[in-house]
């Protein structure tokens, strides 16, 4: 039985927790935090990654929590529409695409580890300093108990077969193993976020951009409305803005009056943004930024996983899904390793051979802006025209290339229709 530590307790560290569980894997996850409460906004799974979740029996913890998002819509600054296209079951695929608040969702993995790989193995507290990864038979972790004991905190050494570092964008494994990468890349953009009740818009199910490279939100709701139609609703507004790194305040909250004063005039008739933004009651800053991609994840026993292995921009809610895939993969390879009679460091480097690679590329593609570049191709080429045809929407980019656009996207992220399809039979 290969012993696994996994340094990071979120949905990634979690997933990879309870894939490798599943598959007869020692696993501890060592989380930062003392006590994992319900935080954050809005996230998307999208549904190559709710494959490994449903594999895990965990669907209907997603339904009980999330929406089964019905629809992506892209529309310009004044809420005329660019694009739309179904999702998740909607669209044909064999597994739905959930809208759901990340707290909520981070919340149901962490009892569902709680459950199957018992809670002495979920250690809350504990702060990763550094690894010694030089011996031929295991890796050593060096922690730090950080909880409420009055002696203060204490260190607390690990050793096992392989160390994973889940531990974010910021992962103290990652700068061991890269310690001159410096702060993450800068895009030139700020996101503002927050969630608040309101009344269902559209069907209940639609995702929304609006917007384009100058100004955009993203808009979708993160429950099923309520018998009064009422529906937590999350969105996402940004703007450019110079970011000097060195400075930064991760999830700064802000006045929201600030935020919705650029978007006063984005009064869709379905949805009026400023006022939404107006009304909730908190909202959080944060720089959108990713890391370049590196050579390598795996060092001997030590890989990487997650945001520590290739934090990228949200453009195309793609984050958290590729976190899971990572942690499939990872459960994959490992387990084949063994049966095959290999070693956990050979397992290691097959796992980032599979990996590495398409996270890096979609990691590209997400500073192009990915599939919502489409806006600003209709920003630059808009002439008024679409007015003019009466059906509410523009025309003056050919929906051929607006097919194409989507779909390449799908096919690079790895949820494209044909390739669910062919995992399902």
């Amino acid at each position: 039985m290969t012993t696994i530590t996994i340094a990071g307790g979120g949905i990634g560290g979690l997933c990879a927790a309870l894939c490798l569980h599943e598959a007869g894997h020692d696993v501890h996850v060592y989380e930062s935090v003392r006590s994992p409460i319900e935080l954050g906004v809005g996230i998307n799974v999208l549904p190559h990654s709710v494959r490994v979740l449903d594999d895990l029996g965990l669907l209907p913890a997603m339904d009980a929590i999330g929406v089964r998002t019905g629809e992506l819509r892209f529309v310009s600054r004044d809420g005329v529409e660019i694009w739309a296209e179904p999702r998740g079951v909607d669209a044909g695929n064999p597994w739905p695409q959930f809208s759901v608040h990340r707290g909520a969702f981070h919340m149901a993995l962490w009892q569902a580890a709680e459950e199957r790989l018992g809670p002495d193995r979920l250690h809350t507290g504990m702060r990763i300093e550094r690894f010694d990864g030089e011996h031929d038979d295991a890796v050593i972790a060096h922690f730090t108990d950080r909880s409420d004991d009055p002696g203060g905190d204490r260190s607390v050494v690990v050793e096992s077969d392989v160390l994973v570092g889940a531990d974010g964008i910021h992962s103290v494994v990652r700068k061991q193993l890269y310690p001159d990468q410096g702060h993450p890349h800068p895009s030139g953009l700020v996101l503002w976020r927050g969630a608040l009740r309101m009344p269902a818009f559209l069907d209940g199910r639609t995702m929304f951009m609006a917007g384009d490279d100058g100004q955009k939100a993203v808009v979708y709701p993160i429950s099923d409305p309520d018998d009064d139609g009422i529906a937590l609703v999350n969105w996402v507004a940004e703007r450019p803005v110079d970011v000097d790194m060195s400075q930064v305040s991760w999830n700064k909250e802000v006045d929201v009056d600030s935020i919705a004063d650029h978007f006063v005039d984005w009064d869709f008739g379905w949805i009026d943004i400023g006022s939404m933004i107006r009304s909730t009651d908190v909202a959080y800053e944060f720089p959108m930024v990713d890391r370049h991609p590196v050579d390598r994840w795996s060092f001997g026993r030590v890989t990487l996983l997650g945001d520590a292995a290739h934090p990228m921009r949200p453009n195309g809610s793609n984050g958290s899904s590729q976190a899971i895939l990572d942690g499939e993969a990872l459960t994959k390879a490992l387990t084949s390793a063994i049966a095959s009679g290999d070693d956990v460091t050979a397992a290691l480097s097959a796992y980032e051979t599979e990996r590495l690679d398409p996270t890096a590329r979609l990691t590209l593609a997400n500073r192009q802006a990915g599939p919502e570049r489409v806006m600003q191709w209709v920003a630059d080429r808009c002439d008024g025209s679409c007015r003019a045809k009466g059906d509410g929407r523009h025309h003056c980019v050919p929906v051929t290339d607006l097919e194409r656009e989507a779909n390449a996207y799908k096919e690079l992220a790895g949820f494209d229709l044909a390739k669910l399809q062919s995992l399902a039979d």
